[in-house]
């Protein structure tokens, strides 16, 4: 599933391995003391997953679907560009996001797989549950997997949703025990295993179309909450790829990780999921965040014809973490060196949390001593929505300037807000959410990937590699875009060895916050060991 499956990890000396995990659980668990109270205070007692149940049989994609809107999209794809040839779409604004997976979700014809690490019950995520239930409805086979980190108090909901018709709901790496106390004790119990968390996005419909990149399913990705909003990226892509997709979700759906929603003790209770789906429809139909989108199901098939015209002729394949029956095959920290360093001329890098390590500022040496010009952009500490990921990336900040990159931060109040907000939606600030990066002008990487160490070596990752002159460009233009002065922070080092920050506005000698409190959370977790970031 990865050309560079046989490189060796670089983490070695500078970016964590498993061992270094579960070193840091062992010296770690004193921190976690204070869980033991919400054990005492919720009680062990309560839902369950049952263990006397045989695990399901292996299953399989369908076969591409030979009718409908996306078949015939993605035989004129082919017809178009040659075999093993697909169609690619950047999907940069969050209401072109939110729209294409609910033009995949109503135009399926026989299939739809759905893979998320979050699926909020928010407006954007009852919305998507909304149009996967009358797919459903209308007899599309549903397959859904969900990391079960956040589904604390769900369980009533997910056996509801597992006994519909024509749709199966699987878990990635479930706790035993469901509710917040026996939660909490399990994972002191057993922090390593639990600690690994499923951070892959995808979204396949009739094997024809894919969608995979940054985003969850919840209103922060889709530029409708009120608090802040993620500027995210998404690749669309119609044809081969997305067939290639489905051999990545069996891989989930059949692997010893995944438990069945079926063996949740709680039983589905008829009346709660009628009163609980006209709750959902009402909702639906009445939250004003969803004014510029359509409510209900109806015909893309103009969309999609048009959308032939637009469409980035290209290769690609699937790289992601494997699981096997007890572990997470960690390799795409060394598939992303290895991207990075078929660089001859430019790279350019956007990703939302960066610790490098050692290992990646000395590969980024040994890039700009080659002469390739490599510019990042990441979150300033006034764009996180993670504090902790900035206080052990601010060490690395001189060091990844001195390896000769151009480095840029996003700005809270980035210009690109009125592409990331969703009107009548309207966020206080832009956090940045995208993992992608440009080779040379012609390829790709657009994923999950975050580059440090809790991606590297504790969760499960995915992404694309692309060969697309065309794609390319678009991602190359919205990258420069995002580091330009009204929307970035360009982060010097002085000759007597100081950082400043500048934009089309001020310059400032110290790092961008949104006040105080974000300072005190800077320095707090400082104390937490990087591992887990």
């Amino acid at each position: 599933h990865s050309r560079y499956r046989d490189t060796p990890n670089p983490g070695a000396g500078g970016v964590i391995d498993r061992a270094a995990v579960t070193r840091f659980w062992i010296d770690a668990r004193p921190y976690f003391v204070f869980v033991l109270l919400l054990v005492v205070l919720s009680g062990c007692a309560g839902p369950a997953l049952r263990d006397d149940l045989p695990r399901p049989e292996p299953s399989y994609a369908l076969p591409p679907a030979s009718s409908g809107v996306l078949s015939g999209i993605a035989d004129r794809v082919t017809d178009r560009y040659g075999s093993g040839a697909s169609g690619f779409q950047l999907l940069d604004g969050s209401h072109d996001a939110l729209t294409w997976r609910l033009a995949l979700i109503d135009s399926a014809a026989s299939s739809l797989d759905i893979l998320t690490y979050l699926w909020y019950g928010d407006v954007s995520g009852n919305l998507i549950l909304e149009r996967v239930v009358l797919a459903a409805q209308r007899g599309i086979r549903v397959r859904l997997v969900i990391d079960d980190l956040m589904t604390i108090g769900q369980d009533q909901a997910l056996a509801n949703i597992q006994a519909l018709p024509n749709v199966e709901l699987r878990l990635f790496n479930p706790w035993e025990k469901r509710n917040l106390g026996s939660r909490a004790g399990e994972m002191i119990a057993q922090m390593e295993r639990l600690n690994s968390r499923m951070h892959d996005k995808l979204i396949i419909a009739d094997g024809h179309a894919a969608i995979l990149g940054g985003r969850n399913i919840g209103d922060h990705y889709f530029g409708l909450s009120h608090h802040y909003n993620f500027h995210d990226l998404d690749v669309l892509a119609i044809g081969e790829l997305a067939r290639d997709a489905n051999m990545m979700f069996d891989h989930f759906w059949n692997s010893e990780w995944l438990a069945t929603a079926a063996q949740l003790t709680t039983l589905p209770d008829s009346s709660k999921a009628e009163a609980g789906w006209q709750r959902l429809q009402q909702g639906n139909r009445e939250a004003k965040e969803l004014a510029s989108f359509s409510r209900s199901p109806r015909d893309w098939s103009a969309k999609l014809e048009a959308s032939l015209d637009t469409l980035r002729p290209g290769t690609g394949y699937l790289v992601f973490d494997e699981v096997t029956a007890t572990a997470v095959d960690q390799g795409m920290l060394a598939t992303m060196f290895e991207f990075f360093r078929q660089a001859e001329n430019e790279l350019l890098i956007t990703n939302a949390y960066i610790i490098p390590g050692e290992p990646g500022i000395e590969m980024l040496q040994q890039l700009t001593d080659r002469g390739v010009d490599i510019r990042i952009l990441t979150n300033s500490l006034a764009s996180h929505d993670v504090p902790a990921v900035n206080s052990h990336y601010e060490p690395w900040r001189k060091a990844i300037i001195s390896a000769g990159a151009e480095l840029y931060e996003l700005r809270a109040d980035a210009a690109i807000q009125d592409i990331v907000d969703v009107p009548p939606a309207s966020g206080k600030f832009v956090g940045l959410h995208t993992k992608a990066a440009v080779v040379d002008g012609q390829h790709v990487f657009i994923g999950s990937m975050n580059l440090d160490p809790r991606s590297a070596a504790i969760n499960t990752e995915m992404g694309a590699i692309l060969d697309s002159p065309a794609l390319a460009e678009d991602l190359r233009r919205v990258m420069l875009r995002d580091m330009q002065a009204d929307n970035a922070w360009h982060v010097a080092l002085s000759g007597d060895d100081k950082l400043s920050w500048s934009n089309d506005q001020e310059t400032v000698s110290s790092q961008p916050t949104r006040g105080f409190l974000q300072n005190v959370m800077n320095v707090v977790f400082k104390i937490v060991p990087r591992e887990q970031f």
